[in-house]
């Protein structure tokens, strides 16, 4: 079965919370997690939690340095979830021409 690569992005995202470590990580580069949890406020264990299921939508992933792991975002699974955003804007703006165009001039169709 094929993997909904966008509505993991979109279930990942829903928490508050790792928006916030999705936000840091993309102003501060890679993070480990009790940085992150501290940012976020919430425990390491906590923000270790928020990022297997981040890693596991394809966003970020960790990278052992050391005795440290440290995560950072990986911007493919966005550009998945941005692509199939565009395809639904795409096709409310045709819908939303069409209908300017029907009430503008009810005779043309």
């Amino acid at each position: 079965m094929k993997q909904d690569v966008e509505g993991a992005v979109f279930v990942a995202l829903a928490e508050p919370t790792r928006r916030r470590i999705v936000r840091e990580l993309a102003v501060q580069g890679p993070l480990t997690p009790t940085t992150l949890g501290a940012r976020a406020g919430v425990s390491r264990q906590a923000a270790a939690q928020h990022l297997v299921v981040l890693e596991s939508a394809g966003l970020a992933h960790g990278a052992r340095r050391g005795r440290e792991v440290r995560y950072e975002l990986d911007t493919a699974a966005f550009s998945l979830a941005e692509g199939w955003m565009n395809a639904i804007r795409d096709s409310w703006d045709r819908r939303r021409s069409v209908l300017s165009r029907l009430l503008t001039d009810p005779e043309r169709p």
